[in-house]
């Protein structure tokens, strides 16, 4: 009898022990919840108020686009709107974390991708723009601040045992029951190419009003909501970006009064590209950020071909939204087919969780 008076006061502790780990996960889940969606509150207010601050006064500097004179005749009345938006998504961003660092200190890799690769978007904006310098940086300046950056965060996951840098592969059982790639010595190499592909995607994608701000508004809410369900400890910077967009997307919809411009685009390349790594779902980026990659696919294609065959062409323009709006597609039209297009890959992403 009393082995049994033994297990029975042992299971009633255990119950005892598992209802308080159940509420402490609960208590800890919705207060991860209401941060993050402060988070997302406080972004996107301090974009919203930013932008009708900024803008005058980037008109007033004259830093407006300069509009391709062999792109679609519509995109010809954008000239003179100012750019260099991405300064607003950028603050909003960096205030929104610097409350959050302290409990979450993961935010903090993440946080110096998004703003390092927005110093080098920034001075291939001034560049451009203010030194009137149409190419910006050149091609290998700008690859060697990216790989820079880049290089950092390589360093920090390989020696900070704060993240794996083994890889969840989709649709084989999620995080609980899934398969991991370990990429051993080659994780490295694998990673720079993410990253710079990403980050290049992202920039190419950023050519209609709306059109990035949209898509990677959705792409940031998918990683805020696998952020939150994993526990990532990131959630509250990838709802910093959500709200930051979204307020941004009130002055960035066509007709835009603003574009991002390099500074806000290759800052959300690095964004996407390092909240993946931080959550051990670089191999989601192709799914939910498919959008980027046909559209850096585009312009290498475009670019291969031309060269191959001495001018001609596989697309009417590149990069491909381009393309759809010389097929007679509007430009709200296209932001719309690929708004959609990412919001149903998340929910297909989410599904190989």
């Amino acid at each position: 009898m009393k082995p049994r008076s033994g297990a029975r006061v042992f299971q009633a502790e255990f119950s005892v022990l598992m209802e308080k780990t159940k509420d402490y996960i609960s208590d800890r889940s919705c207060t991860m919840i209401n941060e993050t969606i402060l988070a997302i509150i406080i972004a996107f207010a301090i974009s919203a108020l930013l932008c009708p601050i900024v803008i005058p006064f980037l008109h007033k500097l004259k830093f407006g686009q300069q509009v391709r004179d062999d792109g679609p005749q519509a995109h010809l009345k954008k000239q003179g709107t100012p750019t260099m938006g991405g300064l607003v998504i950028l603050s909003s961003i960096v205030i929104t974390s610097l409350f959050y660092i302290k409990d979450y200190p993961k935010i903090i890799p993440i946080l110096f991708m998004t703003v390092g690769f927005g110093i080098v978007g920034f001075l291939d904006d001034y560049i451009k723009i203010v030194m009137k310098r149409s190419e910006g940086l050149n091609p290998k300046q700008k690859l060697a601040g990216q790989i820079l950056i880049t290089g950092v965060f390589a360093y920090y996951l390989w020696n900070s045992g704060e993240v794996s840098m083994e890889m969840l592969i989709p649709f084989t059982g999620g995080f609980d029951n899934g398969l991991f790639l370990n990429a051993g010595i080659f994780f490295v190499p694998f990673l720079f190419f993410v990253v710079l592909g990403t980050d290049n995607g992202v920039n190419f994608t950023d050519g209609l009003d709306g059109l990035c701000t949209s898509v990677t508004i959705l792409v940031a809410t998918f990683m805020t909501i696998v952020a939150i369900g994993e526990d990532a400890g990131i959630s509250p910077i990838t709802g910093a970006v959500v709200g930051s967009l979204l307020g941004f997307l009130l002055f960035n919809v066509y007709p835009a009064k603003v574009f991002m411009g390099d500074t806000g685009s290759l800052a959300l390349g690095g964004f996407v590209a390092a909240s993946a790594f931080m959550m051990q779902m670089p191999f989601f980026i192709p799914i939910v950020g498919l959008i980027y990659l046909v559209e850096v696919l585009s312009v290498i294609m475009q670019v291969t071909y031309f060269k191959a065959t001495h001018g001609k062409r596989i697309f009417k323009m590149a990069p491909i939204h381009h393309h759809f709006e010389l097929c007679g597609w509007s430009e709200t039209r296209v932001v719309a087919v690929f708004s959609i297009t990412t919001a149903i890959l998340c929910l297909v992403a989410y599904l190989g969780l």
